[in-house]
């Protein structure tokens, strides 16, 4: 006598078999009995087919094929810069105005999407680590704009972002260039001036638009000059006539 579970594994193959079996015989039957003329083709019967469900669909529950949907324009924001200079958090409170206890450094990469004014936003960060850095060159093609997020806490490795800086700028000369010198609410942050002379942004001359934000990427800091909410305003205009 067989055991109990090979009688129901043998019932549940038998079952499968059967409703397979009785799927083809009903499209079979389908085709048979619905053709009229000789030589009716499959795609034929499968245009019947979608007709009918679309006859019994309720009325205005599709929309025309042709509609067209509102027309939105995609733009890449690239999302640069030294690990621990806060880019994390600067997307975060770009698209969100919530609340944050800390937020986790990118290990990898960061995606984040936003649409405003008929604008969709798709900001792009690559992670700041060393072994990293080597991989940034290969998205600067397919930026529209540029964000280097620099921490004006960091004095040690200033050298280090204004020589990655320089490194990109010299293969795109005419990426429109945002530079955000984060967390200026630490007491012993930089200014922007110093910053701009750390960076040696100045040389840089006027071959590209190049704008130096200070900013705070913290939610405390959302209602004040440093809000990260001025560079998201900023992208808006520099994307609409780009």
């Amino acid at each position: 006598m067989a055991p109990p579970r090979a009688l129901r594994d043998l019932t549940l193959a038998l079952g499968a078999a059967v409703v397979a079996l009785g799927s083809l015989l009903f499209i079979a039957w389908k085709l048979y009995f619905r053709d009229t003329e000789l030589g009716a083709s499959w795609d034929s019967w499968w245009e019947r087919e979608v007709k009918e469900l679309r006859d019994r669909a309720p009325p205005g529950s599709t929309r025309p094929p042709c509609a067209a949907a509102p027309q939105v324009e995609w733009k890449q924001v690239l999302v640069l810069g030294l690990d621990g200079a806060g880019k994390s958090s600067v997307l975060h409170y770009i698209c969100s105005q919530t609340a944050r206890k800390r937020i986790p450094p990118t290990l990898g990469f960061n995606s984040a999407q936003l649409q405003v004014e008929g604008l969709e936003m798709d900001l792009l960060e690559v992670g700041g680590s060393q072994n990293l850095r080597a991989y940034w060159s290969h998205y600067l093609s397919g930026a529209h704009v540029l964000v280097f997020v620099v921490d004006s806490v960091d004095r040690a490795r200033l050298l280090t972002a204004r020589r990655e800086l320089h490194a990109l700028l010299a293969q795109e000369p005419r990426l429109p260039l945002v530079v955000l010198a984060n967390k200026q609410d630490k007491s012993d942050a930089l200014s922007t001036e110093e910053l701009r002379e750390e960076l040696a942004l100045q040389a840089l001359g006027g071959q590209r638009e190049l704008f130096l934000l200070p900013t705070s990427a913290t939610w405390a800091s959302l209602s004040t000059a440093t809000s990260v909410l001025h560079l998201r305003s900023l992208l808006v205009s520099l994307l609409s006539q780009s």
